[in-house]
Order: C-alpha cells, then structure tokens, then sequence
C-alpha cells in the first residue's frame, strides 16, 4: 500500500484524517492512498453517485461489509470511530477490531438481536466516484424493507456465507433485485477465510449463483472472495492470503459499475402541484421521471390527450433552456389547458401505454397477502386509482419456476392482472422505474400491501396465447444464454421451457416431429 501526497512530499496513513487532510480530501481506490488539493478531488471524481444494496440471507455479514467499506474509504469520522470503539466495548473479535456492523444497525432492537431489520443508507467515496449505500435486512419478514432498497438501487451485492452456500433467502433477494430492474450484480463469498480460502469452495458457489442469475436474465455478475471482518478483497486486495484469486476488489467493481438511465422513454412529467401565484401564471410542478424537454417541445397531457408547447421551463432561481430526468421543475405551456394533480405531462412522440387493463409483478408485503379479485387503491407517483387486482400465478423460490396461484400470502412474488375504473397510464417497468413502479394500498386498514411493477398493457383478446401454439427452437448454448437475458423474454420467462441437449439429440428431436 503506497501513500503520497500531491505536493511531492510523503505522508504516513496514520496522519491522514479519516474526513480529508488540509490539502483537501484524503481518497483511497485500489489499495492506494492518495491525498489531492481541493480542486484536483472535484476533478477527478465521477459526479454521479452509484447506489447499491447489500442483501443476502441472515448472519451472512452484510452490515460488516459495508462497516468495512466505510472503514477502510475513510468514510468514518473520529467522532464515529470514538463511538464505535466505546459501543464496540466487549464485543472485539479475534482480530481486536470493532464490531463494523453498529455503524449500520442504529435501532436499539437491531443491537440488542444483533441483526438488520431498517433499511440503513450510508455515504461513502473513493477517489473516483461517489456511492449510496442501503444495508438492507435478510430475515424473510423483513422482505418488503429489503425491496424498498431496491427499488432505486444500481447495481446489488449478494452476500453468501462461504461455509453454506446458496439458501432460499438468497434466491428471494436475487429474484426481487431482478424483478426492481437491477442487472449488475456482485457476488461476495464472504468469510471465505473460515474455509481455509478454499478456492474449490469458491468455485462451486459462483458457479451455482450464476446460473441462478442466469435463470433470472442477468449475465453480468462478478464473483469476489471476500472476507468482511479482515477487509480482503473490500478495499485492499486479499493476494497474501488468496494468490489464487487474481480478480478486482469490490470497490474496484463499484468504480466501473454503470448508473441506470432515466433517458429510456420519452419525456416524462407526472404533475404534483398547480402553481397559480397570481393570474399571469399558470405553472405545472414536478419532478422529470424520464427523457428531457425544451422551450418549443411539443407536449400531450394524459389522460385527456389535449396537446400544447412548452414555452419556459423555471426552477426555484432560474428559467432553465432544457431539463432532464431527475429535475424538479414547473412547465408552462402556451395555452390554457386542464391540467390537475395525477396527470402527465409527456413527449408527443414518445408517449407511455394507457388503458383500463395491465400484467404486473407484485411483492406482497403484508399478513393477509393479496386475495383475488379485492379492490385496492393503486398509488403511482402522485396518481391514485381503484384497482381490481388478479392473481395469476407465484414463484417457487426453491425451484425457481413460476406455477398458478389465486392468492398471494406475505412475501410472496406473484404475477397479477390489474383492472382499473378508469383510464390508467404506465411505461413498463423495464423502460422506466418511476412510471412503471407502484404500491397498493388496502382501502380498509390504509396499509401497503404490495409493490408493483407493470410488466405491460394487457389485451383483452388474449393476444398470442389463445390458441395455446408453441415453438421449438434449436439454438448453440450461448445464443440462447443471450436471448434469455434479453429484457424482452424478460416478461415471459414462465412461458418458456428450456432444455439442454446435444446438437444430434436436438436433431433427432426435430426430425421425429417431421415425421
């Protein structure tokens, strides 16, 4: 480990501070320690923040990991590092570290349980880049807190304990952590030291994992030997205790991860507020959900379909000559049009599917579950509607297929058909979170009963399925391993059935169905 200071002269670990030297910031990627001028850290470091979680089932280590990130990135300050030391009283390892997972667990029952029930968001940086952290809880009841992390997370760090592998918990994280929309996954093998850093062990783990991601439409997983306690493979590399392992460290991964878009539809504007400060404005307020927009666009307004231009774009200090995904701006149009709360403002030629009729996938969150065809309140972004909700079928987390279901019961992962009174208006989740997510809401006790993502608009006629035809394809083993991570067989995995053969046997499957 090496550690340099911009000015040329040398500097010691020990006297770097854990918040930034006087020169300015103190930053650590890849092992190295680098200590950079005020100016020199804004330049080099990526602005936009990746935001990960952490899941896996219990005692897998989470809170340690992210403990140890923190730690080890100087992200502890020394009023912390006192506290931790003090809270950590008694509870020193083998090692004589504290206990890294108190600074993540900060309810009284998660202490004295010594595991994760709130969903805990933690800052920290490297020279080059910035990230936000959920430490989210792995026992099942807390499943619904584990899909709030989720739900606006970038990439997912599956943590397994080396001594027992894959469990059904980590599945259910996996499969939740795809269903949110994420597809970059990290695989960190933790305690991979109470094996004897055992590589076959290793081996076998990542193998099984990613084939699990692979059933699930993600290709793009890194498998880590990680040891939190230690810190091998977190921020400094494990080689003297792994020289087997000659892959990246985690932070290393995170630096090179890449940040979902909001550019995949359109321009979207779900309307929170009707600004009116006096009678010469008239102002539409919200947060861009998708794409982008200028002074001249051409605009509709669902649901009622009228179309307008935009004329200015204002922010609480300026008038902007563009907006983005993630802005919180007000809209003003060149014509009086009825605009109200719930409605949607968006791109003429890039406009969201709507009708009374979607196919969605749901977590139930709640003891009674969802039972079929109950009325429900559907709350998407500032819009709420009823809704009729219609189990159709569930995921087997222990076989991974999904089979007919009419009701749904707590945690479970379903699909659903959902029936509306009234005109509803979705982008699929794949192509935008915001427009795609929602909740549903119990109308009787007010509790969230579910979160949601709309899978598409749903035919009335049954589409492609009413006459139940099939096709058999014969395909080389990784063409098919692409086309099953593809977003569009995505949405129909449960229809398909795969099955890996020889190339003569799938000959003489296709030959028997000719004769």
């Amino acid at each position: 480990m090496t550690v340099s200071a911009s000015t040329g002269t040398q500097a010691t670990l020990q006297n770097a501070s854990r918040t930034g030297d006087a020169l300015g910031e103190t930053k650590v990627s890849g092992g190295n320690v680098t200590a950079f001028t005020g100016s020199e850290a804004r330049a080099s470091r990526d602005t936009r923040p990746l935001r990960l979680i952490t899941c896996g089932s219990v005692d897998d280590g989470k809170s340690t990991l992210i403990g140890r990130l923190l730690w080890d990135t100087k992200a502890v300050k020394e009023d912390q590092a006192a506290t931790l030391a003090r809270d950590s009283s008694g509870k020193q390892n083998d090692l004589g570290l504290p206990d890294f997972a108190l600074l993540l667990d900060g309810l009284q029952a998660e202490r004295e349980q010594g595991i994760t029930i709130d969903v805990a968001y933690r800052y920290f940086a490297t020279e080059n880049r910035s990230f936000i952290v959920a430490d989210t809880p792995g026992h099942e009841q807390y499943t619904r807190n584990m899909a709030t992390g989720a739900s606006t997370a970038d990439l997912a760090i599956l943590l397994v304990d080396a001594r027992v592998g894959l469990l059904e918990q980590t599945r259910r994280h996996a499969t939740i952590a795809t269903l949110m929309g994420i597809r970059q996954f990290v695989l960190a093998v933790n305690k991979i030291d109470l094996t004897g850093y055992d590589r076959a062990r290793f081996d076998a783990i990542s193998h099984d994992f990613r084939e699990l991601a692979l059933s699930l439409g993600v290709r793009q997983v890194t498998a880590i030997p990680v040891s939190a306690l230690k810190g091998e493979n977190v921020v400094y590399d494990g080689r003297a205790s792994m020289p087997w392992y000659d892959g990246p460290t985690l932070v290393e991964v995170l630096e090179q991860a890449t940040v979902r878009s909001g550019q995949t539809t359109g321009f979207r504007l779900p309307v929170q507020r009707v600004s009116r400060p006096g009678e010469s404005f008239r102002g539409y307020q919200g947060t861009v959900a998708g794409g982008s927009v200028k002074p001249g666009d051409s605009v509709v307004i669902l649901p009622s379909g009228m179309v307008a231009n935009v004329t200015k774009i204002v922010t609480f200090d300026l008038v902007r000559n563009a907006a983005v995904a993630g802005d919180a701006i007000t809209l003003v149009l060149d014509r009086q049009v009825d605009v109200s709360r719930g409605d949607m403002i968006v791109a003429i030629d890039s406009q969201p599917q709507t009708g009374v009729a979607f196919d969605a996938q749901i977590v139930a969150l709640q003891p009674d579950g969802i039972q079929p065809n109950k009325r429900y309140w559907l709350k998407s972004g500032s819009r709420r509607q009823r809704v009729s909700v219609e189990p159709v079928s569930q995921l087997d987390l222990k076989s991974g297929k999904w089979g007919p279901s009419e009701a749904l019961s707590m945690n479970a992962i379903g699909k659903v058909h959902l029936a509306f009174d009234e005109q509803a208006m979705f982008d699929a989740y794949e192509q935008n979170r915001t427009t795609g997510a929602f909740i549903l809401i119990d109308p009787d006790t007010n509790n969230t009963v579910a979160g949601g993502m709309i899978t598409g608009k749903r035919s009335s006629l049954g589409g492609i399925h009413t006459e139940e035809t099939r096709v058999l394809l014969s395909l080389p083993a990784d063409l098919a391993d692409l086309i099953l991570a593809s977003d569009l067989v995505a949405g129909h995995r449960d229809e398909l059935e795969v099955r890996r053969i020889t190339a003569a046997r799938a000959q003489d499957l296709l030959d028997s169905l000719d004769g």
